[in-house]
C-alpha cells in the first residue's frame, strides 16, 4: 500500500520567510504581533514570558499553521514582566481588534450574582466596590442564569427562591422529584437554603479592593522597568518611573474591566509582586 500524501496544513515547519525573524526574537517578556503581506493591522497578537520560545511554540494545531502561512512580518513589544505583557496584550487586542483574536475582546456588559435581604439578584457590573458580595463574572444574564442553574442541580437548591421559576405554594416540581431539598414548602428554612448558596457561591466570590487607594505594581527585566497602576481593579496605566506613577491620572469614571481584573487578582492579592502605595 503507498504511504499516504501529506496534508500540506499538517506540515509543522515554519515558513522559510519567517525563521530569520523567529531568532532574532528575544527570549524575554513581552507581547508579539503576526501581520499579513501589506497589513497595518494585526492578524493576531500574542504574549509570553519568553517571546522567541513562544513564537517556535505556535505549530500545535492546523489553524496555526495556516495562520503562519499568512503571516508576512513578526513584530513585539518587550514588557519587565509576565503582568505587563498581560495587561499590554489585553489592551491591544481590545483596541485593535485582531481577526484571529478569540478571547480579549472588548466586554461591553458583565452580569454578577449578589443577596441582598435574602433575596437573590443579577445585576449589571460596572464597578467593584465596598457594598454586598459579588460572586460571578459573566457575559450576560443568560449566562449568569445557567451558571445559577448549574449550582441549583449540584446542591439540590429551590428555583423558586432563585428567583428562576414562580411559587405556586405548594413548592416547586423539583421538590417532587427530589432536585430541591424543600425550602419552598418548609421542608428547609430559608435560613438554611441562603447558607447553602452562600456556600455554593463562594467559588464565585468578586474580591473586594483590598487597599484604600491606587497602587503600583512594579516589574523588572534587564533594564525594562515598569510600574502598572491598578486602583479598584481598574488598569490605570504603565509607567516607566515610580515618579511618573504617582502622577498617574486617576480614572473614576473608568468601567469595571473583567480581564484586567483576572490579571491582576492573583499579584495584587498575594503580594507575588513588588506593590507600591500611591
Amino acid at each position: 500500500m503507498p504511504a499516504p500524501t501529506a496534508r500540506p496544513d499538517l506540515v509543522y515547519t515554519y515558513p522559510i520567510h519567517l525563521r530569520a525573524q523567529v531568532e532574532a526574537a528575544p527570549r524575554a517578556p513581552g507581547v508579539y504581533f503576526f501581520y499579513a503581506a501589506g497589513e497595518s493591522m494585526p492578524l493576531y497578537i500574542g504574549k509570553s514570558i519568553d517571546i522567541r520560545s513562544r513564537l517556535l511554540s505556535h505549530l500545535r494545531a492546523p489553524e496555526e499553521a495556516r495562520m503562519l502561512r499568512q503571516t508576512q512580518r513578526i513584530e513585539y513589544q518587550q514588557t519587565a514582566g509576565e503582568i505587563g505583557a498581560l495587561l499590554l496584550e489585553s489592551r491591544l487586542i481590545k483596541e485593535l481588534q485582531p481577526l484571529k483574536n478569540k478571547r480579549l475582546r472588548r466586554q461591553q456588559r458583565l452580569c454578577s450574582l449578589r443577596i441582598v435581604d435574602g433575596v437573590l439578584e443579577i445585576i449589571d457590573t460596572t464597578t467593584i466596590c465596598d457594598g454586598p458580595q459579588l460572586y460571578g463574572l459573566f457575559r450576560n444574564r443568560r449566562m449568569a442564569t445557567e451558571a445559577l442553574m448549574q449550582i441549583a442541580d449540584e446542591h439540590r437548591l429551590c428555583h423558586t427562591l432563585l428567583g428562576l421559576d414562580k411559587s405556586t405554594g405548594r413548592g416547586c416540581f423539583r421538590a417532587q422529584i427530589g432536585k430541591c431539598a424543600g425550602a419552598c414548602k418548609g421542608a428547609e428554612s430559608h435560613k438554611a437554603h441562603t447558607q447553602r448558596l452562600l456556600s455554593a457561591l463562594e467559588r464565585w466570590a468578586v474580591h473586594h479592593w483590598p487597599y484604600p487607594g491606587a497602587i503600583a505594581l512594579h516589574e523588572q527585566h534587564g533594564e525594562i522597568e515598569e510600574y502598572h497602576v491598578v486602583d479598584s481593579w481598574r488598569y490605570i496605566g504603565t509607567y516607566t518611573c515610580e515618579s511618573e506613577a504617582r502622577l498617574a491620572p486617576r480614572l473614576t469614571g473608568q468601567a469595571f474591566d473583567a480581564d484586567c481584573y483576572k490579571i491582576l487578582v492573583r499579584p495584587v492579592l498575594l503580594e507575588s509582586t513588588a506593590i507600591i502605595m500611591l
